[in-house]
């Protein structure tokens, strides 16, 4: 039996930058608004709230605000998830990241 998986490379890219969002990357200490993360990850706005939000049913994004909100990865909920859910194992497949878009050496 074959099996297809599909990829959201989206919400990949959405949740890696999140991941590694550290609060000096961040213009405010409450995280980062999702306009600012658009410009980081180069999509469009609303398709990075999608994501922000299926990370946020996941409990693995915290957000706090109205207007704008802040995000922020929640690291805790993060090692304590199932390690079979699809979002985990998204995030977990580094075979196609480049770390260091991340990190400054």
């Amino acid at each position: 039996m074959l099996t297809c998986e599909i990829v959201d490379t989206a919400l990949k890219k959405v949740g890696l930058e999140l991941m590694f969002m550290t609060p000096e990357k961040c213009t405010h200490e409450d995280g980062i608004t999702a306009v600012e993360l658009a410009k980081i990850v180069d999509m469009p706005v609303e398709i990075v709230k999608k994501k922000l939000n299926i990370l946020k049913e996941k409990e693995l994004a915290q957000v706090k605000g109205i207007n704008p909100k802040y995000w922020k990865f929640d690291d805790y909920n993060f090692q304590r998830m199932d390690i079979e859910d699809e979002v985990y194992k998204l995030l977990c497949n580094f075979d196609d990241v480049d770390f260091d878009r991340y990190f400054q050496y």
